[in-house]
């Protein structure tokens, strides 16, 4: 295990005697056993890290351990990074204690509103291998970011600009990456539609570098969130049936076979370089072209640069492109700017003027019989959301979408308000008889998005083009699914709760999206693959299931080989090499190679 741990010499004066300050910084996802607990890299750009979780389904995890070498010997002030998640006047749900070599120290951690630094307390500390403890108290998703020693009393700097400032030079972190890697195509995300991008180039001989910040492979279709794929495969049947899921419930452990899978068909290719647990920070572009993507490993802490003359941004979010300074859209254009009216459904459908409402996130869960009657602690800190609400499994109508939520910026927030309502929820169904014996089997601490932003391509996809029944001459992407947009159901009915949509469909014969839906109309070298793709709101609705954006993928990752082929940029497959891209891209009905390592 590789630490992200910094010793360091601090040297003042004092009436002209010489003093020293020992500090010591550990990140806690870089701890050598996490226990029960989990690293959770989603909020990094809002929080500034990734973190351990003690996500225990109201039941305390096993304890965090890792050891490190303490070079001096001294009276250490203990200093830790955490977050009271669910304030008010209750106690902490997410408290926690630390222990140094056995010693559990006094104070009670998690308790602050918002990430913020927390005396844990003093401790006299030999040189040495010191251990480091952390004890969850509840179970309830205490978390804790970083601990900091420090022989003075200074508290580390609390806001996220001057943490990452000070973050680098503790660590003595170098300016860029310590490795450099190249490649022909860079994907980011390793959800469908970058897993399909990635076989698609590799398959054609190009040499893949696929990025994912989580363990395993799929975003919303693995086994972490769970959701079945929907949509039709298009030209790339082969290629989506290795990557995607029966229709099993929504929620269910079946995802765990479909992920096994997944993993060994993207594995088996040789010029696929995978790397999970690395997590995209920035692009480093010269004028409007990336040059590099720099990632993180999500606990060691180590980073490389991915260089190549094309990059994929399948992170959902947008974030290559947010980085490089791509255009692009977030929430409801008005009525008018497309057109866009279903008259039966008005401001639920597209508003009278633009808004920044979008379709919510969603946090899956399950309960299962136990052998007996179970008990379920208080959760006082959940009934303002769940109020009376009771529930015992939460399926794809648990989503958040409000006004004053970013579903990008306030990420953290909406996921925890979703805990609380599962939380909340469940607690109201076990006072009741026909609960009592109903314990949690699992539920999801990553969000499940639907929309954020969405890059601009040469053309923007609406739902005219869905119901002129529009065939393009590039069209790469087809799909008969519904349209389908959801909305909060308390909009219409104020006694539902706030964590509950409803869908609204619009039946549709087959429709088509074009190639050019899926380049960045600003950054010349960059793809999208995704629910990040070029289109309206109202654009999305259908074509954000996973089969449909897994067409997206395959599409851009033959097109990247035109792209190598010729050394031009994405606009000019469209431009130049029209009728040898479509060619490649029907011929993947019946394409079966492995390509050879290049």
């Amino acid at each position: 295990m590789i630490y992200r741990i910094v010793t360091f010499l601090l040297v003042s004066f004092f009436s002209f005697q010489l003093s020293y300050a020992q500090r010591v910084l550990i990140e806690a996802e870089s701890f050598d056993d996490p226990g029960g607990w989990v690293v959770d890299p989603q909020f990094v750009e809002q929080m500034g890290s990734p973190y351990l979780m003690a996500h225990g389904m109201g039941t305390p995890v096993a304890n965090a351990h890792t050891k490190f070498k303490l070079d001096e010997a001294g009276e250490y002030h203990i200093w830790v990074r955490s977050k009271n998640w669910a304030p008010g006047d209750w106690e902490a749900p997410g408290r926690f204690q630390v222990a140094i070599n056995g010693q559990t120290l006094p104070e009670t951690l998690g308790t602050t509103p918002g990430w913020s630094w927390e005396y844990a307390g003093k401790v006299s500390l030999k040189a040495g291998a010191t251990e480091i403890d952390l004890i969850d108290l509840t179970g309830f998703n205490g978390r804790c970011d970083a601990i900091f020693f420090s022989t003075d009393e200074s508290t580390p700097p609390r806001g996220n600009a001057e943490l990452a400032t000070w973050r680098m030079k503790e660590s003595n972190e170098a300016s860029s990456p310590e490795e450099v890697l190249e490649f022909d195509l860079v994907v980011v995300g390793g959800g469908i539609a970058g897993c399909a991008s990635a076989i698609a180039a590799a398959e054609q001989g190009l040499k893949v570098a696929l990025i994912h910040d989580r363990p395993v492979l799929g975003g919303n279709a693995s086994s972490e969130i769970r959701v079945h794929t929907l949509g039709i495969y298009g030209h790339f049947e082969r290629i989506l049936r290795m990557l995607d899921t029966e229709h099993y419930p929504n929620g269910s452990p079946e995802a765990y076979q479909d992920e096994i899978k997944r993993h060994k068909n993207v594995e088996k290719y040789e010029n696929i370089h995978l790397f999970t647990n690395w997590r995209a920070y920035d692009a480093n572009t010269n004028g409007n072209r990336i040059e590099s993507v720099d990632a993180r490993h999500t606990s060691e802490g180590k980073r490389i640069r991915f260089v190549a003359p094309r990059f994929v941004d399948s992170t959902g979010d947008g974030w290559i492109g947010f980085w490089a300074g791509a255009d692009f859209m977030y929430g409801r254009e008005s009525v008018d700017t497309y057109g866009e009216a279903y008259e039966e459904w008005g401001e639920l459908w597209s508003p009278e003027e633009a808004d920044d409402f979008v379709m919510g996130s969603s946090v899956l869960w399950r309960t299962v019989k136990a052998d007996a009657y179970t008990d379920f602690p208080e959760v006082p800190w959940a009934e303002e959301v769940a109020q009376s609400h009771e529930a015992t499994e939460g399926t794809w109508k648990w989503e958040l979408s409000r006004l004053d939520l970013h579903q990008i910026d306030d990420a953290e927030e909406i996921r925890d308000h979703m805990l609380k309502a599962i939380y909340g929820s469940f607690a109201n169904a076990k006072k009741t008889e026909a609960s009592k014996d109903l314990k949690f089997e699992w539920i999801s601490y990553l969000i499940g998005k639907r929309e954020s932003r969405r890059l601009v391509g040469d053309y923007i996809f609406t739902f005219n083009d869905v119901t002129d029944l529009r065939k393009f001459e590039d069209s790469v992407v087809m799909e008969i699914r519904e349209i389908d947009v959801h909305y909060q159901q308390n909009l219409t009915d104020e006694s539902k709760p706030d964590f509950l949509s409803e869908a609204i469909f619009y039946k549709t014969p087959q429709y088509y999206i074009p190639y050019r839906s899926l380049y960045s109309k600003n950054i010349d070298n960059l793809f999208m693959a995704g629910r990040n793709f070029s289109c309206s709101h109202i654009g999305l609705g259908g074509p954000r299931v996973m089969r449909t954006t897994g067409q997206m993928g395959a599409a851009v990752g033959i097109a990247a080989v035109i792209c190598e082929k010729y050394g031009i940029d994405p606009r000019e497959v469209y431009t130049d090499h029209l009728e040898e891209y479509m060619i490649l891209i029907e011929a993947q009905k019946t394409y079966n190679t492995i390509a050879p390592k290049k």
